[in-house]
C-alpha cells in the first residue's frame, strides 16, 4: 500500500504523526510519502520516506500543489489539518481526516459524508509507556509539547518564577511559536526555567522521568485528552491540569485539576512536593492506566489494519527467511 500523509501545521517530527502512525505503516511494509513543512522546522526527512516539502501553514495554491505531488500513485491520503480538506486534488485516493483539533459536530458530520474521519474513538490517543519509571522527585516540574500563548506560556513562566523560592525548577520541552520565543529566552537567561526547544519524542519522555509533576495548562477547552497528559502518565508523573483534561485525569486518579490560574497551579505543585506518598500513588495509578489502555505498540497493528481497510487494499505479504 502507498500512503500519503500530510500536514502543513504540525512539526514533521510530531510524535503522533511521525513516530506512531507513519512508523507503524513503514514497519508493516507499506510505502509512505510525507508532505510536511520540513524546511520551516529545519528537519531532515527520515530514511525510508518519500518527502514533499511544503511551507508552514501554506496558502491554497502551494498546499494544493504539494498534495498533488504527494498523492501521485497513492492508495490512501491521511491529512492532519482540516484546512487540507479544502485543497484536495480532484484526482485522489480515499481520504482520512485525522482529527486532533477542536471540531464541531456539524464539521465532523460534513467531513464524514465525503471522507473517513479518524477520532480518538477510532484510534485511541496513545504514548510509549515505560516498563517501570523511577519515582517522582521534588526538585523540578516539566511541560512537554509545543509552546504558544493559547497554550499558557505566560502562565508557565509566571509559575516558574513563583516556584524558584521553593527550590523547584521548570523544564519546558518543546518548540515554541516565534512570537513567544523572546519571552522564553529571557526567562531562561535570568534563571527561572530551562527551555530545551524541540526534542525528539523518545528523548523528551526520558527527560521527563523523575519529575515532581507534569503540567498541562491551556487557556481554552479543547475536546479530547492532550497527548502530554498521556506522556506524563506513561512516565509515572502526577499530572497538574486545567479543566480541559479534568474528567480524564480524575477518572484515572492520576493528578490534580486546577483553574487556569498561577496561584492554583503553584499550590497544587507545592502540595505534591510536601506529600511524597500522594505523589507516588498518583504516579503509579497513572502509569498503570496508561500501560493498560494507552501504550501505542498495543494499538499500532489496529491502526495499520484500519488504514488498509480505508484504502481497500490487502496487507503486504510478509516473507520469513528460512
Amino acid at each position: 500500500m502507498r500512503v500519503c500523509v500530510a500536514t502543513i501545521a504540525h512539526h514533521p517530527e510530531d510524535a503522533r504523526i511521525m513516530h506512531r502512525q507513519i512508523r507503524a505503516l513503514l514497519d508493516a511494509g507499506h510505502e509512505v510519502t510525507y508532505v510536511a513543512p520540513f524546511t520551516y522546522f529545519n528537519v531532515t526527512p527520515a530514511d525510508g520516506l518519500a518527502a514533499v516539502d511544503v511551507p508552514h501553514d501554506a496558502r491554497y495554491g502551494r498546499a494544493a500543489a504539494a498534495l498533488r505531488r504527494g498523492v501521485k500513485n497513492a492508495d490512501l491520503l491521511i491529512v492532519h489539518d482540516h484546512a487540507l480538506l479544502r485543497v484536495l486534488p480532484h484526482r485522489r485516493p480515499p481520504v482520512v481526516w485525522d482529527v486532533r483539533e477542536e471540531a464541531s459536530a456539524k464539521r465532523l458530520a460534513r467531513a464524514a459524508r465525503r471522507h473517513h474521519v479518524c477520532t480518538s474513538d477510532v484510534v485511541p490517543e496513545a504514548t510509549l509507556v515505560s516498563p517501570g519509571p523511577p519515582p517522582s522527585g521534588d526538585t523540578r516540574v516539566v511541560h512537554i509539547g509545543r509552546l504558544s500563548a493559547r497554550r499558557g506560556v505566560a502562565e508557565l513562566i509566571g509559575l516558574a518564577e513563583r516556584l524558584v523560592p521553593h527550590g523547584v525548577r521548570m523544564d519546558l520541552i518543546g518548540a515554541a511559536d516565534p512570537a513567544i520565543r523572546p519571552l522564553l529566552r529571557d526567562a531562561q537567561r535570568v534563571g527561572l526555567l530551562d527551555w530545551f526547544g524541540y526534542v525528539p519524542n523518545r528523548h523528551a519522555l526520558r527527560m521527563a522521568e523523575g519529575a515532581l509533576a507534569g503540567l498541562s495548562l491551556a487557556t481554552e477547552n479543547v475536546p479530547g485528552v492532550p497527548t502530554k497528559v498521556l506522556d506524563y502518565m506513561g512516565r509515572g508523573l502526577p499530572v497538574v491540569t486545567t479543566p480541559q483534561a479534568a474528567a480524564f485525569v480524575e477518572r484515572a486518579g492520576c493528578g490534580i485539576t486546577v483553574p487556569f490560574d498561577v496561584d492554583a497551579a503553584l499550590n497544587a505543585v507545592l502540595d505534591l512536593k510536601e506529600d511524597p506518598a500522594r505523589r507516588a500513588a498518583l504516579g503509579a495509578r497513572g502509569h498503570a492506566e496508561a500501560r493498560l489502555r494507552h501504550h501505542w505498540p498495543d494499538h499500532a497493528a489496529d491502526f495499520v489494519a484500519k488504514a488498509e481497510a480505508w484504502a481497500g487494499v490487502a496487507a503486504p505479504v510478509q516473507y520469513l527467511a528460512v
